[in-house]
């Protein structure tokens, strides 16, 4: 393991980010690539998700970029164990497949984004800053022809819980994320991992898709749009 401490900041502290991959070759050539942004501060890289949750308490890392592929290893899992404790945690994972049940199923544990590794550089970048957004995003970047877009096969249609679909009916109403957290009487944390799984399971990119494909899908009703005042 490799901390890395200390780089000044012209102006906002850099977005702290650990590296975690088996390679290490590729995973140098990622932190070179990530710290010649001024933005961007590696704090850690390891070649294994092991004690990874305490690595990023210690780091205070905002952004875990992780290899799907290691040895003695389940992605889903350490996502979710990772989400579960920091649920701000940015995670993105890299890979050299496109296997779309495994997409599915890491952006449904938490995961912010899905890249393959033959990514261009700059949506690379784009998936890490985005951890510096107001609300949830999601990046999925794979080659032409890769994901498609496709359901995960086998799996039927997703189910949303009783709690994500009150979440999303008051996404739908054009409520923000600490509006949402006071009528339920949740945290902003939790009104956005909420959100995280909900993206997930529809396969959605932003919040307007995903009530879209919610009201398609009949998980929650079209919000009424008031109509004209008559005239009195």
């Amino acid at each position: 393991m490799q901390t890395r401490e200390g780089r000044p900041s012209a102006t906002a502290e850099p977005i702290r980010i650990i590296a975690v991959d088996d390679h290490s070759l590729l995973r140098g050539a990622l932190c070179q690539l990530i710290d010649s942004e001024r933005d961007l501060q590696v704090v850690a890289d390891v070649g294994t998700s092991e004690r990874l949750a305490d690595l990023v308490e210690h780091t205070r890392a905002q952004v875990v970029l992780m290899d799907v592929e290691m040895p003695g290893h389940h992605a889903p899992t350490v996502v979710a164990e990772l989400v579960a404790r920091f649920p701000d945690l940015h995670v993105l994972m890299l890979t050299m497949h496109n296997d779309p049940r495994l997409v599915y199923e890491l952006l449904a544990r938490g995961a912010r984004g899905y890249l393959h590794k033959s990514a261009p550089r700059e949506s690379l970048l784009l998936a890490i800053r985005a951890a510096r957004a107001r609300e949830p995003q999601l990046t999925i970047a794979v080659p032409r022809g890769g994901v498609g877009g496709q359901e995960p096969q086998g799996g039927g249609q997703p189910v949303l819980s009783a709690r994500e679909r009150e979440v999303l009916t008051l996404t739908a109403a054009a409520l923000s994320n600490r509006q949402i957290a006071a009528r339920l009487k949740i945290t902003e944390g939790t009104v956005k991992r909420h959100l995280r799984n909900i993206f997930g399971k529809l396969g959605a990119v932003s919040r307007i898709d995903a009530v879209n494909k919610a009201v398609d899908a009949h998980f929650i009703q079209r919000p009424q749009t008031p109509g004209p005042r008559p005239l009195q």
